[in-house]
């Protein structure tokens, strides 16, 4: 009896550590202005060279501002972004592009 309990224990940490990334993160918190309490959340994670984040601003009004962004690694020095930027309207704008990051011994 013991045995099945301590599998079936064990069965559910390594399920649980299987659909949570190690490097995956979150983190909010909130400022008051004279205009009011604005709150804020955001959360990310890395996996197989992309990085991904997520971030949503609430002001007191109750409107609400939202950025995803991803960076991934295309090869060495070299990686490409995309982010996207929703207001609350719902519009959103995306931009997208690549960066090369040459070190600073490899320019001479």
């Amino acid at each position: 009896m013991k045995l099945a309990l301590i599998s079936a224990s064990l069965a559910a940490l390594l399920s649980v550590a299987a659909a949570t990334p190690a490097d995956a993160w979150t983190r909010s918190g909130s400022v008051t202005t004279r205009r009011g309490t604005y709150t804020g959340s955001a959360s990310g994670s890395c996996s197989g060279g992309t990085c991904s984040r997520t971030r949503t601003v609430t002001g007191p009004n109750g409107n609400s501002w939202s950025r995803t962004g991803s960076v991934s690694r295309t090869g060495p020095y070299r990686y490409s972004y995309s982010r996207t930027t929703t207001g609350p309207s719902g519009n959103s704008v995306t931009r997208s592009g690549w960066v090369r990051t040459d070190p600073y011994w490899a320019r001479y």
